[in-house]
């Protein structure tokens, strides 16, 4: 009796334990697999970021442009003072430009630039400041190094644009891009002869449209980019990333005479009406209303004048042989709309108005003592300038 009792305590005991053993590797083993999944949660897939694109590829568009793109050096005979005396601002405000009180003598400028060419029969598009007058003597370096001399079928001093003439056929030619489709920050590609370094091409983006009033030309409609362009860039190619000729290089904005990534080049569609013109008339026609001189209104002329706006351009100075006097347009009058577009500035005002056909009629909006008056004007041919 006191076996069979011993024995079942053994066993009672040897289960107990057993228990024991197994409960505690079973909690240990659950724990062993909470620590697990609080130090190492399960991740999703990662996706590796797409890879840097870097800079458009133009080498090809660069190559094929090259080619189309030349040196221009111009020399023009302009007339010196003798005496020191004549440079002086100053001394010409009290004394006037009177050369025989010291006399003058004739000495040669050179001007150096670039040029691009618009046809395969020797149509060469550059600056009007670069060729400097109609009487120059202007010659071109091709990029297989020819020297070649250029006739010059017109210049407009009013885009800076000059058209040249060679002596050659079968000639590379840039096609023409449509500027108007241009959008901010596209690419584009500088290409000219900066410093004389020929054939130097420079990477960049259109950083603005449509930019006026920076003194660059009496009509401005400029392509403002940050490519790097400097002193013989003027008349060099801007070309977009299919190769199209969407601008003439002009001018830069500069505190130091070198780049500072503000570049303006004359947009495609304008240097080609400009071209057309200049080979069809020999000059650029524009329309007019006659002799007129507008300013721009501020603060201060707004309330001499009475008016409740501080946009527009005031007609400061007019001939009475003109078409807007005889439509009874008069000085003092702050023109605010164009063929019922506003007008914003004086510079606004100039390039409708050379863009309207010559024959045509405009309604010219005008403010003149607190009211308002739609005036019909002519468009006319504008007079000759006296030389």
């Amino acid at each position: 009796m006191f076996r069979r009792l011993l024995l079942v305590v053994i066993f009672v005991s040897c289960g107990f334990a057993a228990g024991l053993v197994l409960t505690g590797r079973m909690r240990s083993a659950e724990e062993a697999r909470a620590d697990a999944g609080t130090a190492a949660p399960q991740q999703a897939p990662v996706v590796a970021p797409p890879a840097f694109a870097g800079l458009p590829d133009l080498s090809g568009v660069a190559s094929r442009a090259i080619p189309s793109v030349m040196n221009i050096t111009s020399l023009n005979v302009v007339r010196q003072p003798n005496s020191p005396m004549m440079t002086d601002p100053l001394f010409r405000y009290f004394f006037g430009d009177r050369e025989e009180m010291y006399g003058g003598r004739n000495r040669v400028a050179q001007s150096l630039g670039s040029g691009v060419i618009v046809s395969n029969d020797g149509y060469i598009m550059t600056n009007n400041h670069v060729v400097g007058s109609v009487n120059a003597q202007v010659s071109v370096v091709m990029p297989d190094r020819r020297e070649l001399k250029a006739k010059i079928i017109g210049v407009d001093e009013w885009t800076d644009i000059a058209l040249l003439k060679i002596d050659a056929r079968g000639l590379p030619v840039l096609s023409w891009g449509d500027s108007s489709k241009l959008k901010v920050a596209e690419w584009v590609l500088a290409v000219g002869n900066p410093f004389q370094l020929s054939q130097t091409v420079t990477l960049g983006i259109v950083s603005a449209l449509g930019r006026a009033n920076i003194g660059a030309a009496a009509y401005e409609d400029f392509i403002q980019t940050d490519a790097a362009i400097n002193p013989g860039n003027s008349g060099g190619a801007l070309i977009n990333g299919r190769g199209e000729l969407i601008g003439i290089n002009t001018a830069i904005y500069s505190q130091t005479g070198g780049y500072q990534g503000v570049g303006f080049a004359v947009p495609s569609n304008l240097a080609r009406r400009v071209m057309d013109d200049l080979i069809k008339y020999g000059e650029v026609r524009r329309g007019s209303i006659g002799p007129l001189e507008t300013v721009p209104l501020t603060t201060q002329l707004a309330e001499e004048l009475g008016v409740s706006t501080d946009r527009g351009a005031v007609v400061a100075r007019m001939a009475r042989s003109g078409s807007a006097y005889q439509a009874g347009m008069r000085p003092g009058d702050v023109i605010v709309s164009f063929n019922g577009k506003p007008i914003e500035d004086p510079g606004q005002f100039l390039r409708m108005l050379s863009d309207s056909p010559i024959g045509s009629t405009v309604t010219i909006g005008v403010l003149r003592g607190g009211g308002r008056e739609d005036l019909k004007v002519r468009v006319t041919q504008p007079q000759p300038r006296r030389r």
